[in-house]
């Protein structure tokens, strides 16, 4: 997947509204994504480790 210019530098990216954490590194239905950033309701982490979006409480969601 081409990551969008805001996420070029991350893995894992939260999605607010749901709790669930995406891996940019996985996605295979790359309209999930250009719909969350079209949103603005995401948040990506420090250090950008899945333990790390586990922390702050989201959960894992392949797609």
């Amino acid at each position: 997947m081409d990551r969008p210019r805001s996420l070029e530098g991350f893995r894992f990216v939260g999605d607010k509204r749901t709790q669930r954490v995406y891996d940019l590194d996985e996605v295979a239905d790359e309209r999930v994504i250009d719909e969350l950033v079209a949103s603005e309701q995401y948040l990506v982490f420090g250090p950008d480790t899945l333990d790390e979006a586990r922390n702050r409480g989201y959960r894992f969601k392949a797609v």
